[in-house]
């Protein structure tokens, strides 16, 4: 039984009231750590060791080249313990070591790529309109930044918010899920071992109602940026909106994957499967609706069938393992009240629809692999998020009706286009309704390039030089040089 410690301010503590909850390795049911069960105290706390950290001491002082060195050492010391990283994620998550490893030795790029952007954040002079006026602009940090991150792929998806807050000069105050809080406070102390000072990076774990809330209401907290569920990501945006906090949102999707009848369908199906069930569907990216040309619609299915029918399921730590368990009890229980809401709805399943009872899966949170076809779009498991590895294959027989389909949705995260056609692949993008669109690919991202979602796939953008304004004030300066002397201009 591993126990671990919050990060606030200079100290490793355990929770105000001394209260713990167990993480449950989904793989085979057992509990293996004990996190402390954060209060709003706590909460309370972190925040203000962490404003404390942006007003005054060698944070606030250090030149942006500095700040930018520092991020350096923390993608340094990630890359030193990238395995480390890993495992704990698949005790947390179940997710498989081998993409979880890969994650992690990719991490350490966003602080590198954003402590090369520290000091080439650069404000301008205006050629201003009234006379004898100097006037100039320039970029300050927001203060403290709240990271609130998922259970799927906790430190990624939290690093995506963390490195660009911080090569911004603010300090951040993380909450993980309570269902996979280890990565991150490990992430914590590597922080601390790279001589990041104390109070810049913070850590309260715990639940949403008992540290999520606190946190997001803070009055000292200046931002929050949140990835997560659409109710969850609501709930953010009305609390801080109550006092004007800055706000980002990456939330659900209903993405769609489509394959056109020209695709190479060796290609694509295979880009169907990486879409849908790498990550055992847990991914908000997801391509759950998978829209097929109805003239190579039976050959698709039957090869995606027979692609998918002898995956193997089992322990994630091992390199054979193609699909691991669901992450957590919720999402089981999720994900198999929507594949009977799909069946009664009139869908035809092809593949799986079950959880599993293969041997070596008996004690974890496992589903099969499910497949379903004549599925309408207008039907539940066309709409609503499952996240789940499962999949709704959708027939079509014009580009213009692909088009329709795939933008008849409240979401509007990513989607994917399969074509040999360089007309239809350059066109079709600009008409899908995404924030990101692969062709001929799928689930491809960088810190390079920015990500996020329209419609109810939330607000803002993360990843890209752009990411950093997001944490960044614009603020404006006038100097009248010649106090005194009548100056030719009208105050408005």
């Amino acid at each position: 039984m591993e126990q671990f410690k919050m990060r606030i301010g200079s100290e490793w503590r355990g929770a105000s009231n001394g209260r713990t909850f167990e993480s449950i390795n989904p793989y085979n049911g057992e509990v293996w750590a004990e996190v402390p069960r954060g209060t709003a105290d706590d909460v309370d706390a972190a925040v203000r060791a962490a404003h404390a950290a942006f007003r005054s001491g060698p944070w606030a002082t250090m030149t942006a080249s500095q700040r930018g060195m520092a991020l350096h050492k923390i993608g340094d010391a990630i890359a030193a313990h990238a395995e480390e990283l890993a495992d704990l994620e698949v005790k947390d998550n179940g997710k498989l070591k081998a993409e979880m490893l890969k994650q992690m030795q990719y991490l350490p790029q966003w602080f590198y790529y954003y402590g090369g952007l520290a000091d080439k954040i650069q404000g301008d002079v205006t050629p201003f309109d009234k006379a004898g006026i100097f006037h100039y602009s320039t970029f300050e940090p927001l203060g403290v930044v709240a990271t609130i991150a998922p259970w799927n792929s906790p430190l990624l998806l939290a690093v995506w918010k963390i490195a660009p807050a911080l090569a911004a000069g603010n300090t951040v105050v993380i909450k993980p899920s309570e269902f996979s809080s280890a990565s991150s406070i490990l992430f914590a102390k590597l922080c601390e071992e790279a001589g990041v000072p104390d109070g810049v990076v913070n850590i309260v774990t715990g639940f949403g109602k008992e540290v999520g809330e606190p946190l997001v209401a803070h009055p000292l907290v200046a931002r929050v940026a949140f990835t997560g569920s659409e109710g969850g990501g609501r709930h953010v945006y009305e609390n801080a909106a109550r006092s004007f906090k800055r706000v980002s949102l990456e939330l659900g999707g209903k993405s769609a994957n489509i394959v056109f009848e020209d695709a190479n369908l060796d290609d694509a199906v295979k880009g169907a499967v990486t879409a849908i069930f790498s990550a055992t569907g847990q991914s908000c990216m997801a391509g759950s609706r998978l829209l097929v040309h109805s003239s190579i619609h039976d050959e698709f299915v039957e090869r995606l069938v027979n692609f998918m029918k002898d995956v193997r399921l089992g322990d994630p730590m091992s390199p054979d393992t193609n699909m691991g368990p669901v992450s957590t009890q919720p999402q089981l229980e999720k994900t198999l009240y929507y594949i009977d809401v799909a069946k009664q709805e009139g869908a035809r399943l092809v593949l799986g629809g079950h959880r599993s009872t293969r041997p070596g899966t008996e004690k974890g949170l496992f589903v099969e692999p499910t497949i379903f076809v004549d599925v309408r779009n207008d039907m539940r498991i066309a709409q609503e998020e499952v996240f789940g590895p499962v999949v709704a294959v959708i027939k079509f027989d014009t580009e213009e009706e692909a088009i329709a389909i795939a933008n008849d949705s409240n979401y509007g995260l990513a989607a994917g286009v399969w074509t040999r056609d360089l007309r239809r692949a350059m066109t079709v993008p600009k008409r899908l309704e995404a924030g990101s669109v692969w062709v001929n690919a799928y689930r491809l991202v960088s810190y390079l390039a920015p990500f996020g979602g329209v419609k109810a796939s939330g607000i803002g953008r993360e990843n890209g030089i752009r990411a950093v304004y997001e944490y960044l004030e614009a603020k404006s300066v006038f100097i009248n040089p010649t106090p005194g002397v009548d100056n030719p201009f009208v105050l408005v």
